[in-house]
């Protein structure tokens, strides 16, 4: 389904900036920073010198190859393909954000000399960018050969090497289904005042939600002390806790 194939970029993603990150503060002894990245280069502002620490990303992304692809590497059918696309596509998104960033060095400040060095962004934004690529996932079909896969439906555009492919529709996430992994929402906790996915209205799948008020325990009125400790009271608080109603149908009950 498109939720395993964010999963499987997700995945593919986090170990590439892992062990990139790794390389760049020298934790590991088979690599550190990138050892291309020397001598003078050029960019649209002109001349500078490769310096400090450039994340070697190209590790990261041969490393992970190796290490998350090993398993699907061994398989030819559909669902290893697809995995493998979807890995490829995680190790891309987080080569996607690569920046260079540079120090000026000069009398008060002036760029007469530049030392520059590449560095990933936040893990968040590679993240951010695989759910939207989440979102626009394209449901693809193998071909004749068994080689590739093709669109299931031909509205829609080809997929490119960043974009996610699966090939089976997403299951009812809000009905229990232990055949495909899901525990449904039923008694999932929801906010009320949400307009978002945590929102009761969503999570609940219409199906409307329970309220109960609560009392527990939280820390409260924390202070400084000199030197050097913080201390709290310990204050009673009732609050209304939201659950998902479950489903009224019988398929649901016999399931559980």
């Amino acid at each position: 389904s498109r939720e395993s194939a964010f999963v499987h970029a997700i995945s593919s993603a986090g170990v590439v900036f892992a062990i990139t990150r790794a390389c760049s503060q020298g934790e590991l002894k088979s690599c550190s920073c990138d050892p291309k990245k020397k001598g003078s280069a050029k960019d649209s502002k002109g001349h500078f010198d490769w310096g400090g620490c450039s994340d070697n990303i190209d590790y990261g992304v041969k490393f992970a190859r190796a290490f998350v692809d090993a398993k699907e590497r061994k398989g030819k059918d559909a669902r290893a393909l697809m995995n493998l696309h979807n890995n490829r596509a995680g190790r891309k998104a987080v080569k996607r954000f690569l920046k260079q960033e540079c120090k000026c060095h000069g009398v008060s400040g002036s760029c007469t000399l530049r030392t520059c060095w590449l560095a990933m962004a936040d893990f968040r934004k590679t993240g951010d960018y695989l759910w939207k690529k989440y979102n626009g996932a394209i449901q693809v079909v193998m071909n004749q050969d068994g080689t590739g896969f093709t669109v299931a439906n031909k509205r829609f555009k080809k997929p490119t090497k960043n974009d996610l492919v699966y090939f089976e529709s997403s299951p009812d996430y809000c009905i229990r289904d232990r055949d495909v992994g899901s525990p449904g929402t039923a008694g999932r906790v929801c906010n009320q005042t949400s307009r978002g996915m945590d929102s009761c209205e969503v999570m609940c799948c219409g199906r409307g939600y329970d309220t109960a008020r609560v009392s527990r325990m939280t820390k409260c009125e924390c202070k400084f002390h000199w030197c050097c400790a913080v201390r709290c009271q310990d204050c009673l608080e009732v609050v209304d806790v939201h659950t998902c109603k479950a489903p009224k149908s019988t398929a649901w009950t016999s399931r559980t």
